[in-house]
């Protein structure tokens, strides 16, 4: 077996969320807990923290990873979905498994694969937890796939378990109020292990008040433990933050490449993660500085708010739900420009009805699929958008709407990719 044969074989013999939606999840751990055993426990081996949320968890377990390396910690991170590349998923250090390892673990467990026909995330999560164990990290940043209870992640026994922004997504999976997200994000939450949660929510807040005395977990809430302003950015997505300790109006000041106005409760949520742990790991506030500025070189994180070029600024992306593009849309919004140009492209069970009504209907739309199977079909698309006042031309690929926003956009307009991760990830 060659490496792209074991990543078809990864893709089409296991059911993929990313490819084929609901159909592939999972809503027990009965497989995974089984595929741990038969690893004999890997995850046992190194410390680690969990992260979950509807948004905003891979932004913080990427900067969290950051942090940890530049304190001279080896740190595994996981993440999902990858943009480019499989093995995105899997780092250490920054550096993405390789294919040899890839290919070996597919090789080596193929029979058990055979017999547990586990998903495309169960047997990534297997295949991570193993790899951090044979490079013995020091501590891995574990970001949740999809909701948290029944999450293929939710076997470990963190140090922290870290619960971002709660909002309106799989609803069909995970339930259609925020309360009965929160429940579901709020499963994480193990026994005296403490938690912290990056936004105070009326709708979610005593559902984790709850959980967290249940658990006997100490929690704490970042927004009611810091402030944090971010600082008008130039073209090159560079942005100074400072973020005040709310109980003695102390500021601590750095910069920032992800641009998102939104990255401000992450960045919160950063701060005040450390803080709690710092009597475990030996992390300098000069550390912390270090590894928010330089998280996309430490980690390779891509597509938050990401600038791809400035003349004219295009800028993509990856939120691509209400609460992820209320914050998106309002900064486009607030930034200079002679036109707006927007490419988008939804998946096909995406309730459109949620998000189409925040674009604009001033903007010029380009409007999309990427290549996955679960892409929504963009003439569909342009017929919902024409409902909202969107306006625009349809393409039947990425890579043909943006060269078309490109060919029409003069330097002082604004193109902004979206909509979809799997958008974002054809053009970054």
């Amino acid at each position: 077996m060659t490496y792209p044969q074991a990543l078809e074989f990864l893709y089409s013999q296991l059911p993929a969320y990313h490819r084929i939606g609901k159909a592939a999840y999972r809503n027990d751990l009965k497989n995974t807990i089984l595929l741990d055993n038969y690893l004999r426990n890997p995850h046992q081996n190194y410390l680690t923290i969990h992260v979950a949320g509807t948004n905003g968890k891979g932004s913080v377990s990427h900067m969290i990873a950051s942090v940890l390396q530049e304190a001279g910690y080896k740190t595994g991170l996981y993440t999902s979905p990858h943009l480019k590349d499989f093995r995105e998923r899997i780092r250490v250090n920054g550096k993405m498994i390789t294919e040899n390892d890839v290919l070996t673990f597919v090789t080596k467990h193929s029979d058990i694969m055979g017999s547990l026909k586990p998903s495309f995330f169960e047997m990534t999560v297997a295949m991570a937890f193993n790899y951090f164990a044979e490079r013995k990290v020091d501590v891995a940043v574990i970001e949740v796939g999809l909701g948290g209870r029944l999450d293929s992640t939710n076997i470990i026994n963190p140090a922290l378990s870290v619960i971002t922004n709660i909002g309106h997504d799989h609803m069909d999976i995970l339930g259609n109020t925020l309360g009965k997200i929160a429940v579901e994000k709020a499963g994480i939450i193990k026994k005296r292990i403490p938690v912290l949660i990056s936004e105070t929510h009326p709708e979610t807040e005593n559902v984790f008040i709850k959980k967290a005395r249940e658990s006997d977990s100490p929690i704490y809430f970042a927004d009611k433990i810091f402030s944090c302003k971010l600082k008008s950015s130039d073209r090159s997505g560079e942005r100074n933050y400072v973020l005040t300790r709310l109980s003695d109006k102390h500021h601590f000041k750095g910069k920032t490449f992800l641009g998102g106005d939104y990255q401000a409760k992450n960045l919160q949520a950063v701060y005040t993660a450390f803080n709690i742990l710092k009597a475990i790991f030996t992390v300098s506030m000069e550390n912390i500085n270090e590894g928010i500025r330089k998280v996309v070189i430490n980690t390779g994180l891509l597509g938050r708010w990401q600038v791809l070029n400035t003349a004219p600024l295009t800028i993509c992306d990856t939120g691509h739900n209400k609460e992820g593009l209320e914050y998106v849309l309002d900064q486009i919004n607030r930034i200079p420009k002679s036109e707006l140009h927007i490419i988008i492209g939804f998946v096909n069970d995406k309730d459109l009805g949620s998000v189409l009504p925040l674009f604009p209907a001033d903007a010029v739309y380009y409007f999309t699929k990427a290549s996955v199977p679960r892409a929504l079909n963009e003439k569909i698309l342009k017929s919902e958008a024409a409902k909202y006042g969107l306006a625009g031309e349809s393409f039947s690929d990425v890579s043909a709407a943006f060269n078309c926003a490109r060919k029409n956009a003069e330097k002082s307009d604004l193109i902004f990719i979206g909509g979809s991760t799997f958008v974002v990830a054809e053009v970054v």
